[in-house]
């Protein structure tokens, strides 16, 4: 799950910053879980002129949390969903 092409939408090319995107999908590549559920779930806010990133999924229920320094911190919710061909990353207004 999630190795194969990679897509962002226009949303997340527009609102997320590079690094961010970046950091992203390597949270999903390291992910040490017997199941990957084929929709990931972040939640990213801005806490103290950080980037705190809620990284979840539902089947099975996953949740990890992490502060980061960026250059840019941003609030925006993103879904990243694989359907056996390709993985897009998306913002949750354009799902």
């Amino acid at each position: 799950m999630f190795k194969n092409n990679r897509y962002i939408t226009c949303g997340v090319q527009a609102r997320i910053p590079h690094d961010t995107q970046r950091l992203l999908w390597y949270l999903i590549d390291v992910i040490e879980i017997p199941e990957v559920d084929s929709y990931q779930f972040f939640t990213l806010t801005i806490e103290n002129g950080k980037q705190r990133i809620l990284h979840q999924q539902e089947q099975p229920e996953y949740s990890m949390e992490l502060l980061v320094e960026v250059s840019e911190a941003v609030s925006e919710k993103v879904y990243v969903i694989d359907d056996g061909e390709n993985s897009t990353m998306l913002l949750a207004e354009e799902y």
